[in-house]
C-alpha cells in the first residue's frame, strides 16, 4: 500500500490533461537547452518519470525532448541526470518492432545507462548483432587527448553488456564480432601497462609539478612485479587497460565457451589455418610472443588465457599482506583453474603443458583445507584429462569424497559446490567407476548436518548411489540419518567446546561421545568409505545414548526428509536388485521396523507416508478377492508397507525364500499394537502369495503352519482386551487377518472348516452388545460383516477358491481387447438392440400421440 502523499501524487498523474502534459515537454525542453541543469532539471525530470510511469499507457515524446534526452544520457557528467534520462527514455519505448527506436548511437562514448537503454530495445537477433557491432566499434576507439577518463569509464560498463548479449544470445555473435573481441581480450589480458596509474588529485597546496610520479605495479607481497599485469597486482590507482585487463579476466571463461560453440560451423577455416603452424610444432609448444601472434585470433586468445592463468597460479603462492587480498587469490584461483579446463577441453595439446603447474598446485593446496574451494575446480581438471595425461587420480578423490565432506561437512558454501560438482559430472563420474560411491557415508554428512539445504541434490543423485553392492547399506544409512546427524552435532560441539570449558559439559550424550566404551558406535556413524559393515549391532544401545537428541531442531528436521529419499531408493532399488537382494531388503524392513530413533512421528512416519488414496468398495464376490487389501490400506500409504508390497508383486517368490521371517513377524502379537500398519501388509502378502500359483514350492505343510501363526493371533486378540496401556487392535488388522486365513483355507479345503466355526462365532458379536478389543460400534458391525461375507462364500470351496485365489486372467481381464473372445460381439450386440429398441419405442410413442389426436 502506498502512503497517503504517494497516492495523492499517482493520482494527480493520471489525471494529467495532454494539452497541460504538453506544456510540461516543453518547460523540461527549455531547461534541457541550457549548459548548468540544477535541482530544478531534475525534480522536472523526476515529475515527468512518475507520469510516464502511473499509467499503464505508453506515451510519446516530442522529437526534440527525444533527442535531447538522448544526448543528455550520454554527455551528462552528473550520474543522476543520466539515470532520470534513462528512465523517462525507458518508459516511452515502443513496444518491438513498432517506432522508430532512440538514436543513441552516434553519441560517444557509450555510457552504462545508454547501453542498457539500447538492450532494453533490442527485439529481435539482428538487434543484439547491431548492437555488438556499435559496442564493439565503441570498444575500438581510441582515448584522445584529456578523454581518457571518460573513454575508460565508458569500456568499463559496455564490457558488462556485451557479456549480457553473450548470454542471452549468444547465436547474435558472428565470425568477425568473435575475431574482434579476441584481439581487444588479447591486448588487454597480455598487454595491459606495467606502471600504476596516475592518482587523480583533489587539490590543494602541494598538487604540483613536484608531484611524485606513478612507480611500477606490486605484488600482494609488497614487492615489485617484475611481469605483466593481472587482477592479483596492487596498485594505488588504476589505469584505463589495467581496468580493461580486470574486466576482461573476470568474463574470459564464458567468452571462451562461448566462442567455442558459436564458431564450431566455422572450425574448418581455422584448422587450416593451423594446420602449418602444427606442422612445425609451434602450436604445442607457443610460448613466445612471436609464435603465438601466427595463431588464429581466437586460438591466440586461448593461449593467452594459458599464459594469464599461469601467471595467477604463480602469484597465488605469494603471502598477502592483507586478510582480502588473500581471499581474493582463492577466488582467483579457482577462476583460473576453470579456465586451464576451458582451454584444456577445446585444445588438448595444452593438456600437457598445464599439468606439471596444476599439478604443483594440488600438492601445495592439499594439505590446506582454506583451499577447499580451489580443490573442486582442480578435481575437475583431474576427471577431464587425467586419463590423458595417465595421471593416479585416486589421491584426488580420497581428498575430495573423503577429507573435506568429513572435516567440512558444517561448510554450506562447500556442500553446495560439492554437491553441484556430483551432479554436473554424474555421467563421466559414472563412467570411470563411479568414483564416488566408495564414500556414500560421508557425503551423506551433508544431507544429515542441513537437510532441507540439499535435499534437492540428493534426491538427484541418490539413483546412482543404489547398486547390488551398496544397497543393503545404504538403506541402513539413510534409516540411521538422524542418529548421523546427532553424532555430527556431537562431534561439532567436543570440538568447538573441550572437555574442560563450560560449554563441553551438560549433555548425557555428548559424554557417552567422549567415552571409550561407546566410541565405536560413534566411529561407525562418521566412517569415511562403506564396506565396513552394514550396520551395528548395537542399535537400541546407540538410540538410548541419543535419547535426548530426538528433539534437537537439526535432528528432526533431518528424520523429516528419510521418508522422501526412502522412496527415491525403493523406486531404484527394484530396478537394479535381483531376488537375492530384495529378500535381503525385506529381512531389513522387518528387522528396522523396530530400531528408529524414538522421535515424535518418525516412526509412524517411516510406516506410513503422506499419500492420499481414493477407495472404492464394491459388496461383490469378485471384490472379496481385494477385501484385505482394500481394508488394510488406510488413507495413508506406508513407506515400508507399501514398497514391501511392490516388491512381493514383482517377485511373489520372494514370499516362500522369506517364509520363516514373515511368519515369524505375523506370529507375534505385540507387533500388532506397535506396528499395526506394517503388520497389516505383511499379513495380506502371507494371504496373497503364498500359494501354489505363485510359487510350486509352497506346500500344503507350509500353508497349514501359516494358517495356525495367524489364527492364533487372531484368537488371542479377539478373546481379551488390549496390554496394558495400549489401545485396540486397528479394525484392518483384524479384517486382514481374516481375509489371510479364509484365502489359506480355500487352497487347503481341510482347514475350512476351522475358519468357517471362527467366522460363525464372529456373527455372536452384534448380539452381544460391545466388546473388550474394539469400543467403536461401527468398526464391529463392518468387522462382522465382512466375517459373514467370507464365511458365506467358503461354504462354497470350488467358487471361494476361485474368488480368492483367481487365476492372473482373471485378476487382469482384456476382454475388452481380445478380439477372439465373444464378449465384445455380445456388447455390441446388446447395445444395438438397447439403441433400437429405445428408438422404436419412441417412434410407437408418436404414432399412437398423433392418432389419439
Amino acid at each position: 500500500m502506498y502512503a497517503t502523499g504517494s497516492e495523492s501524487l499517482i493520482k494527480q498523474a493520471r489525471e494529467i490533461q495532454e494539452a497541460e502534459l504538453q506544456r510540461f515537454y516543453c518547460r523540461i525542453s527549455k531547461l534541457l537547452q541550457g549548459k548548468d541543469h540544477g535541482h530544478e532539471t531534475i525534480d522536472s525530470l523526476q515529475r515527468l518519470r512518475l507520469i510516464l510511469s502511473a499509467t499503464k499507457f505508453s506515451r510519446t515524446l516530442p522529437d526534440e525532448l527525444q533527442r535531447r534526452l538522448a544526448s543528455l544520457l550520454v554527455s551528462s557528467s552528473v550520474e543522476q541526470l543520466q539515470v532520470l534520462s534513462s528512465a523517462v527514455l525507458r518508459e516511452t519505448l515502443p513496444p518491438t518492432g513498432q517506432g522508430q527506436k532512440y538514436n543513441v548511437l552516434d553519441h560517444s562514448p557509450l555510457t552504462s545507462h545508454a547501453a542498457g537503454l539500447l538492450l532494453s530495445q533490442a527485439g529481435s537477433q539482428a538487434d543484439l548483432a547491431a548492437l555488438s557491432s556499435v559496442i564493439l566499434r565503441n570498444l575500438e576507439g581510441r582515448p584522445s587527448d584529456g578523454s581518457s577518463h571518460t573513454l575508460m569509464h565508458s569500456h568499463t560498463h559496455t564490457l558488462p553488456l556485451l557479456n549480457a548479449i553473450i548470454t542471452y544470445s549468444p547465436e547474435s555473435l558472428t565470425e568477425d564480432h568473435v575475431t574482434l573481441l579476441s584481439k581487444k581480450m588479447v591486448d588487454w589480458l597480455r598487454y595491459a601497462t606495467a606502471q600504476q596509474g596516475t592518482v587523480v588529485s583533489s587539490g590543494g597546496f602541494f598538487t604540483g609539478p613536484r608531484s611524485r610520479q606513478p612507480g611500477p605495479i606490486a605484488e600482494l607481497d609488497g614487492s615489485v612485479s617484475g611481469d605483466f599485469f593481472t587482477v592479483l597486482c596492487v596498485s594505488q590507482a588504476f589505469s584505463e587497460d589495467q581496468w580493461m585487463n580486470v574486466h576482461s579476466f573476470s568474463m574470459l571463461r564464458h567468452c571462451l565457451l562461448t566462442f567455442h560453440s558459436v564458431t564450431d560451423g566455422n572450425m574448418s577455416q581455422d584448422a587450416e589455418d593451423r594446420s602449418e603452424i602444427e606442422g612445425s610444432v609451434v602450436s604445442m609448444v607457443s610460448v613466445t610472443s612471436s609464435s603465438s601472434r601466427l595463431l588464429p585470433p581466437r586460438e591466440r586468445l586461448r593461449e593467452k588465457a594459458f599464459l594469464y592463468c599461469q601467471r595467477l597460479i604463480e602469484q597465488s603462492d605469494r603471502k598477502a599482506v592483507k586478510r582480502a587480498d588473500s581471499e581474493l587469490q582463492k577466488a582467483c584461483l579457482v577462476e583460473a583453474v576453470c579456465i586451464l579446463d576451458c582451454v584444456c577441453v577445446e585444445d588438448s595439446s595444452l593438456v600437457y603443458r598445464a599439468f606439471p603447474c596444476v599439478k604443483a598446485l594440488y600438492g601445495r593446496l592439499s594439505a590446506d583445507l582454506a583451499y577447499a574451494r580451489v580443490l573442486l575446480p582442480l578435481a575437475h581438471f583431474y576427471l577431464n584429462h587425467g586419463d590423458a595425461a595417465a595421471v593416479d587420480s585416486e589421491c584426488v578423490w580420497r581428498l575430495v569424497f573423503g577429507r573435506l565432506p568429513a572435516e567440512l561437512f558444517n561448510d554450506a558454501l562447500l556442500a553446495h559446490e560439492l554437491l553441484s560438482f556430483l551432479r554436473l559430472n554424474l555421467p563421466l563420474l559414472q563412467h570411470r567407476g563411479a568414483l564416488h560411491l566408495t564414500f556414500f557415508p560421508n557425503l551423506l554428512k551433508f544431507l544429515a548436518w542441513d537437510s532441507p539445504a540439499v535435499i534437492d541434490d540428493f534426491v538427484d543423485l541418490l539413483p546412482s548411489l543404489v547398486t547390488a553392492g551398496t544397497a543393503v547399506e545404504l538403506l541402513h544409512s539413510l534409516l540411521d540419518l538422524p542418529c548421523l546427524s546427532a553424532a555430527l552435532f556431537l562431534q561439532y560441539r567436543s570440538a568447538c567446546f573441550p572437555i574442560s570449558e563450560p560449554g563441553g559439559r551438560g549433555l548425557s550424550s555428548l559424554e557417552a561421545f567422549r567415552s571409550p566404551a561407546h566410541r565405536g558406535l560413534f566411529l561407525f556413524l562418521l566412517r569415511v568409505e562403506a564396506g565396513s559393515g552394514d550396520t551395528i549391532d548395537r542399535l537400541s544401545v546407540l538410540h538410548e545414548i541419543l535419547a535426548e537428541a530426538a528433539d534437537w531442531p537439526r535432528v528432526v528436521q533431518c528424520a523429516q526428509t528419510v521418508p522422501v529419499l526412502l522412496h527415491v531408493y525403493f523406486n531404484v532399488v527394484v530396478t537394479v536388485a535381483d531376488g537375492k537382494l530384495l529378500a535381503q531388503i525385506i529381512l531389513v524392513l522387518l528387522e528396522r521396523s523396530s530400531l528408529l530413533l524414538h522421535i515424535h512421528k518418525y516412526t509412524p512416519e517411516i510406516h506410513r507416508y503422506t499419500h492420499t488414496h481414493t477407495l472404492t468398495v464394491t459388496h461383490t464376490y469378485l471384490s472379496l478377492q481385494f477385501c484385505s487389501c482394500v481394508l488394510s490400506l488406510p488413507p495413508r500409504s506406508r513407506v515400508f508397507s507399501c514398497h514391501l508390497l511392490r516388491m512381493c508383486k514383482l517377485r511373489p517368490s520372494l514370499v516362500v525364500d522369506q517364509w520363516h521371517e514373515l511368519l515369524e513377524f505375523a506370529g507375534t502379537t505385540g507387533n500388532v499394537y506397535s506396528k499395526d500398519d506394517l503388520y497389516t501388509h505383511v499379513v495380506w502378502v502371507l494371504g496373497e502369495y503364498l500359494s501354489v500359483s505363485c510359487d510350486p514350492r509352497c506346500t500344503v505343510e507350509r500353508i497349514t503352519s501359516c494358517f495356525e501363526s495367524l489364527e492364533a493371533v487372531l484368537f488371542e486378540i479377539t478373546s481379551s482386551a488390549p496390554p496394558p496401556g495400549q489401545s485396540g487392535p486397528a479394525p484392518r488388522v483384524i479384517t486382514s487377518l481374516m481375509s489371510a486365513l479364509a484365502k489359506l483355507a480355500s487352497r487347503s479345503h481341510d482347514l475350512i472348516p476351522r475358519v468357517s466355526l471362527f467366522l460363525s462365532k464372529m456373527r455372536t458379536l452384534s448380539r452381544g452388545g460391545s466388546v473388550p478389543w474394539c469400543s467403536n460400534e461401527e468398526d464391529v458391525v463392518a468387522i462382522v460383516t465382512r466375517g459373514e461375507e467370507l464365511w458365506s462364500l467358503l461354504k462354497l470351496p470350488s467358487v471361494a477358491q476361485s474368488v480368492l485365489t483367481p487365476p492372473p486372467r482373471a485378476t487382469t481381464p482384456q476382454w475388452h481387447r481380445d478380439t477372439n473372445s465373444a464378449l465384445p460381439l455380445r456388447l455390441r450386440a446388446l447395445t444395438s438392440f438397447t439403441h433400437t429398441h429405445t428408438h422404436t419405442d419412441s417412434h410407437t410413442h408418436t404414432l399412437t400421440h398423433t392418432h389419439s389426436h
